[in-house]
């Protein structure tokens, strides 16, 4: 009886894979071959037993929009913000979501009885990013949003370095006598080109606070002008961190921040080309041709964590700001 159930949950014909953030569950469903079969979002709501409800929805929601019952599902992957035990599937420190604890793979599978994985958003995104664009060696996710961090992939596999932290960004100090972080430290690459930090040195009222700043800055606003240059050198440090460590061939873009679209784009490249200019062995990494911006919107993060889902969980606590 239990070899026929493990045989029978081989041979089913759905990956689901769901991000899970501050404010919006992205999900699809996804066949063995790769292709996206659907996709929905649905409202995150807040507290452990909430986001148990929410996952569980969206999956339930999703088959009834692309014609699946759980019975179909070989896996579901969850990326989603906080501290992540990909071995036991328990999420620590989700405080965006209000989490302090949750045993998220096993209660979720538990009301589903379909095997749930779960990773860190960033890092699953990265695997996604990476799928999406077919990139068979070495690349990176740079995740510009409220806060930074990036992931690392290579040959289809995240790495994590040796305590899960490959590729960790966003706190990298860069002017110890700049702006305080949210970390305690002064100057973070996050301080000079995070959403949140950028909204909070703007002051001012506004729905989306960075747009606001490119607006003001082409109208000549001296304040703006300052934040808009600390978002291009902010997130060209990043990339340079990226590459100078890791030797990443490219470096994809995504987040948030990516609907500022080609002002993000065309800022960051000229960041990286006015910084090489006194450097012949800058100028040599062609920087400014290894970016690349992931197109708002794109399923990156939800395929990522399908994939999650299908592969083998390693032990491991992983951190990202």
């Amino acid at each position: 009886m239990t070899e026929a159930a493990m045989v029978d949950r081989a041979g089913r014909p759905i990956r689901v894979g769901l991000d899970v953030g501050g404010t919006k569950i992205d999900a699809v469903a996804v066949s063995h071959d790769g292709e996206i079969l659907g996709r929905l979002r649905r409202p995150t709501r807040w507290g452990e037993d909430a986001v148990v409800d929410s996952t569980v929805e969206a999956v339930l929601a999703l088959g009834d929009e692309v014609g699946f019952t759980p019975d179909d599902v070989a896996s579901a992957g969850v990326g989603i913000p906080g501290l992540v035990d990909s071995a036991t599937g328990r999420v620590l420190h989700a405080v965006n979501l209000g989490v302090e604890s949750l045993d998220l793979a096993a209660r979720a599978g538990a009301r589903l009885g379909v095997p749930f994985r779960v990773e860190n958003d960033v890092k699953a995104a990265a695997l996604g990013a990476a799928a999406l664009r077919g990139i068979d060696g070495s690349m990176a996710y740079l995740n510009l949003g409220t806060g930074v961090a990036a992931g690392i992939v290579v040959d289809g596999r995240i790495w994590r370095g040796a305590r899960g932290t490959a590729g960790e960004v966003g706190h990298l100090s860069v002017d110890p006598a700049g702006r305080l972080c949210g970390c305690g430290q002064r100057g973070c690459v996050e301080t000079f080109c995070g959403g949140g930090a950028l909204a909070k040195a703007w002051g001012r009222p506004g729905a989306l606070p960075v747009r606001d700043i490119l607006d003001a800055a082409e109208l000549g606003d001296a304040q703006a002008v300052l934040l808009r240059d600390d978002l291009f050198r902010g997130a060209a440090a990043a990339v340079r961190v990226l590459v100078l460590s890791a030797d990443v061939e490219r470096v994809i873009i995504g987040g948030g921040l990516t609907a500022l679209g080609d002002r993000l784009e065309h800022g960051i490249r000229a960041a990286l080309l006015a910084g090489a200019e006194a450097s012949a062995f800058m100028r040599s990494l062609h920087l400014d041709e290894r970016i690349e911006l992931l197109t708002a919107g794109s399923p990156a993060a939800a395929f990522g964590a399908a994939l999650v889902g299908a592969s083998a969980p390693v032990k491991e606590i992983v951190a990202h700001g």
